[in-house]
């Protein structure tokens, strides 16, 4: 048996919906006890101390302890490919992505890849991830081995992309090779150690009827695998799709059409849509990975946030990086970046805000909040270790916070938390990043003091 003490966030319920005080738990001196891979106990320090005398405790000092990350939209075959310039979508394809996973053809190249970047999400405070691969077979199977060397929970699938002129015609496959490929790949890896299977046709541009009526067909037949794919990210390749579906009334009817759209359904960027499509997201259950690094990087629009979390029509939203049209593998970067598209939307997205979406906002998400995503005993022991001092100016801010003085020990402590969780969330990056646990073991470690 093994601890962890030091100051813990989680939420407890969603401060989009209550008020944040109410929805976050705050424990500046906690415990938390790990057997195995899972979380046994969690509370007080002092509370549980005595109960757990024979754990060997690690303490993290003036850390912020919280639920490891959750990057809900992710391309592993494009970590070579960061930052490439100067195009939009549909060009920006065509001129750097098919080129650079092309290349994942090479199962040993594609597991240098993929060892790569488990360690870039672990170093950024990332434990969980949907991620999407290539449509070669062998580039989900060298991935899932490296997320099974590591214990790491990760949901991926075979990408899928057969509609001729949509990419080179040696990266296309057909409807019935990704049906008979993505049937060998749930039996070899869905739900094997930490491993989850997501149907993936890329999008609906690179999609033919044939091709989405077999994911239909496969989430018949595996209705517990997760779908994912793109949606409505640019203006162009909404207006080519309803050329392509003229049957549908809109982009995610297309989805619809298939059989795919339900719970464990996430939609990447869902940026040009409507109030309709938001409602029946919604009563879907279905879930919508807000992008806005990547939004931005490649001038695709402004995610409305303040429409998927409103009362009206609430979406299960998480946040992804979507690396590389993203130029970060931070989450930190991710947030930054969504205060921006919210604040030229008129409205406010606050640090408790943000981090429940990379934490248990992104676990409910995926539909793995019973697994992941705070710190309940029984789930498992997903953990990152920030420093709100990890660069001079983050603790230069941290250390000369206005805090009024006239509130009571307690509120002036929940308003320090507020400050330099904000801080963080605009200024941190990496270098916050002290450690990352999964399955409640060290997989990214700075020395930590022991007591």
């Amino acid at each position: 048996m093994k601890a962890i003490r030091g100051a813990f966030l989680d939420f407890l319920d969603d401060p989009f919906y209550r008020d944040e005080r109410e929805a976050v738990r705050y424990l500046p001196d906690g415990l938390l006890v790990i057997d195995g891979e899972r979380i046994a106990d969690f509370g007080p320090y002092g509370a549980l101390a005595e109960r757990h005398a024979k754990a060997h405790i690690t303490a993290y000092p003036g850390r912020l302890i919280l639920p490891g990350f959750i990057d809900t939209h992710v391309h592993y075959p494009q970590t070579e490919m960061i930052a490439a310039f100067g195009e939009h979508l549909l060009e920006w394809l065509a001129k750097y992505t098919f080129p650079t996973e092309l290349k994942f053809r090479d199962k040993a190249y594609a597991r240098s890849v993929a060892d790569l970047f488990l360690d870039l999400l672990l170093q950024n405070g990332t434990t969980t991830a949907q991620v999407f691969t290539t449509t070669f077979a062998q580039s989900v199977d060298a991935f899932f081995e490296a997320c099974g060397a590591r214990n790491i929970c990760m949901v991926a699938g075979l990408t899928g992309i057969d509609r001729p002129g949509a990419a080179p015609p040696d990266y296309l496959d057909t409807a019935d090779s990704f049906y008979a490929d993505s049937k060998d790949l749930i039996a070899r890896w869905h739900m094997k150690g930490r491993n989850k299977y997501a149907i993936t046709p890329r999008f609906a541009l690179g999609s033919t009827r044939e091709q989405l009526d077999r994911c239909g067909q496969l989430k018949r037949e595996h209705p517990d695998a997760w779908v994912n794919t793109h949606m409505s990210e640019n203006q162009k390749e909404v207006a080519e799709v309803a050329e392509l579906f003229p049957e549908a009334k809109d982009y995610l009817n297309v989805y619809e059409r298939a059989g795919i759209v339900g719970p464990k359904f996430t939609a990447g960027h869902a940026i040009h849509i409507n109030d309709d499509a938001f409602r029946r997201l919604s009563s879907s259950k279905s879930a919508i990975s807000f992008c806005p690094t990547s939004n931005l990087y490649l001038g695709s629009g402004l995610f409305m946030i303040h429409k998927a979390k409103s009362v009206e029509t609430p979406v299960r939203v998480g946040v992804g990086t979507d690396m590389g049209a993203g130029d970060s593998f931070s989450l930190f970067t991710v947030l930054n970046n969504g205060y921006k598209v919210a604040k030229l939307q008129g409205q406010k997205l606050s640090a408790f805000k943000g981090l429940y979406l990379a934490t248990m906002g992104g676990a409910k998400a995926l539909m793995l909040d019973n697994e992941i995503g705070s710190f309940d005993p029984g789930k498992y022991a997903d953990i990152v270790v920030l420093n709100p001092h990890s660069t001079l100016h983050l603790s230069f801010r941290a250390e000369n916070a206005i805090i009024d003085s006239t509130l009571s020990t307690a509120n002036q402590s929940f308003e320090q938390l507020r400050h330099d969780a904000f801080g963080m969330m605009m200024l941190g990056d990496e270098r916050s990043v002290d450690a990352t646990y999964v399955s409640g073991e060290l997989l990214h470690p700075k020395a930590p003091a022991s007591c």
